[in-house]
């Protein structure tokens, strides 16, 4: 399990991955503008779509104020890929199979379920400024209220 140091005002980790549509996605991408990146456990399942769903419906909103978003499983281009279109998502959607970039923000936590311990993605958001700078952090997110939360954020920076 990998500790991460990140925390508000540090830099963004750099990361490179490959999203849905065949396309890469990086942080340089994002350069001089802000950026929502979000880490979520699995696709189409009831928690992850319901936060898909909620940032898609205010992808308007974010895009008025200049700001991408983009979620992040270790979910494959396909999946994703089938995920967005079932559920007309908007959201920019990126596969870590591997995981080092889930870890290098400190996502890749130990669960536990029914007395089981495990590793898993631990649902968080990270607010990235137009500088690269981490502007906040959200570590275990409810789902609901948080795309409004995050919003409120985005209009503060």
């Amino acid at each position: 399990m990998a500790k991460s140091s990140l925390e508000q005002g540090s830099s963004a980790v750099a990361f490179a991955m490959d999203a849905d549509g065949g396309g890469k996605v990086s942080l340089k991408d994002f350069t001089g503008r802000p950026l929502v990146l979000y880490f979520y456990p699995k696709d189409d399942t009831s928690g992850c779509t319901r936060e898909a769903l909620d940032f898609t419906a205010s992808a308007r909103a974010f895009t008025k104020l200049g700001v991408a978003v983009v979620g992040v499983s270790k979910d494959t281009v396909g999946a994703h890929e089938k995920f967005k279109k079932k559920h007309k998502l908007s959201v920019i959607l990126a596969s870590d199979l591997d995981g080092k970039v889930i870890e290098s923000y400190g996502s890749w936590i130990e669960k536990s379920m029914y007395g089981r311990k495990y590793m898993g993605i631990d649902r968080s958001t990270f607010l990235i400024d137009s500088k690269g700078k981490i502007a906040r952090i959200w570590r275990k997110v409810r789902v609901p209220g948080h795309v409004e939360e995050v919003l409120a954020a985005v209009r503060a920076l």
